[in-house]
């Protein structure tokens, strides 16, 4: 009981200074949780073997170790989950895909846009892909380096590739389809 309950103190503030960090990188979060997973063990541990010197009930370790299993599953799907969306390359949770496609829209020139991919390179690193139909064309990269820029400070995307594409017939607010 002493060794668990100093590994509570230990794991704990193991568990605190991943917290923050937990909120946006998936293995910070797998790291929070696996340290809070062993605090909430060691918890376990403390309090059946309490129950057990006070009152003697043998049968309270294999319900404590039932509870500490069912929290660490339950505390650990949304992980699983996430992993799975990253596996797959899912659009990343934190990023609003409809509002990224009308931010490109809204750029100066720009009549369409389509071919338009998000995902995740990494747990911190977001990519996208995408066509813009403009009309006239740049002539130099200020347009693209712009556009980079304001879609790593508003949303997150640290990798971004933009194809720009010339259509005669596109002027501002156009009425050109929208690819879906």
């Amino acid at each position: 009981m002493l060794v668990a309950s100093v590994s509570v103190l230990v794991n704990a503030v193991t568990a605190w200074l991943f917290l923050s960090g937990s909120r946006t990188d998936l293995n910070l979060r797998g790291a929070f949780l696996h340290m809070a997973a062993d605090a909430l063990v060691s918890i376990g541990v403390v309090l059946a073997g309490a129950l057990y010197l006070w009152r003697g009930w043998s049968w309270i370790d294999p319900v404590v170790s039932l509870v500490i299993a069912l929290v660490i599953v339950i505390g650990t799907w949304s992980l699983f989950r996430r992993s799975l969306h990253l596996l797959f390359d899912g659009v990343p949770e934190q990023v609003d895909l409809p509002a990224v496609r009308q931010f490109l829209l809204d750029q100066p020139g720009v009549c369409d846009v389509h071919d338009l991919h998000v995902w995740a390179m990494s747990t911190a690193d977001v990519a996208l892909t995408a066509h813009m139909v403009m009309a006239p064309l740049p002539d130099d990269d200020r347009f693209l380096l712009a556009t980079n820029e304001a879609l790593r400070e508003d949303f997150a995307i640290t990798h971004s590739t933009l194809q720009l594409e010339h259509d005669a017939g596109c002027r501002q607010g156009c009425a050109l389809p929208r690819a879906h």
